[in-house]
């Protein structure tokens, strides 16, 4: 028994350390799905935790480009910019929190959200919200620093509608890039039929695509 006992002992440095390895492991991976700067998940993972948005119910698919961005790295500096765009970040991922749904950072100053709606009527209070968390002054050095957004929408009902997600964000980035020359906060895609054609796998027009050019922010 002693024998026993003693080997038992003996085992658990080693099975500590095992343990130890797989909480750092565990962490490298989460990190490595995670953008360092808004703490947001990266595309991979988005799309994986997306999917199952858009399979559990009515939702909506949210491309969202900040306004005015350009000016505050020009003027304040891009830690200044980097400041805006971890705080949106964090702002994002309450407003989905709070509505089920999922965000990430597509990169520079663009995100993209699915999120669960139960109505027309819910979709534009959630809209509100959302620009409004977004536009809330983000305090930096003791500066007020202020964006807005453009935002593109497309609603989605997996009992009906037969698009995947590739698609539907292709629709609301249309929807964002119509929006941001209107100056409207938001439009919303009213059937599921891409406009625009591609380039490269993206919307043609985007900056990245030949001879492209992309609104400014």
């Amino acid at each position: 028994m002693s024998t026993l006992l003693t080997a038992a002992v003996a085992g658990v440095p080693m099975a500590a350390g095992w343990s130890l390895h797989a909480l750092r492991l565990r962490r490298r991976i989460e990190s490595a799905r995670r953008d360092p700067l808004t703490g947001l998940f990266t595309r991979d993972a988005f799309a994986e935790r997306a999917r199952k948005v858009l399979a559990g119910g009515r939702s909506a698919v949210y491309v969202i480009d900040l306004d005015r961005f350009k000016g505050i790295n020009d003027t304040h500096g891009h830690a200044a910019g980097d400041a805006v765009i971890a705080a949106t970040g964090g702002r994002l991922a309450e407003w989905a929190d709070v509505n089920g749904g999922i965000v990430v950072r597509l990169g520079g100053d663009e995100f993209a959200a699915v999120a669960r709606v139960f109505s027309l009527a819910d979709l534009s209070w959630t809209l509100g919200e959302l620009t409004r968390a977004i536009k809330r002054p983000v305090i930096v050095d003791g500066r007020s620093l202020t964006v807005g957004a453009s935002v593109g929408v497309v609603a989605y009902d997996p009992r009906t509608d037969d698009v995947d997600l590739s698609t539907l964000l292709r629709l609301a980035d249309e929807q964002m890039y119509a929006a941001k020359h209107s100056g409207a906060d938001w439009l919303t895609a009213l059937d599921l039929t891409p406009k625009s054609g591609t380039a490269n796998g993206r919307r043609a027009g985007r900056a990245g695509t030949h001879g492209g050019t992309e609104a400014t922010s």
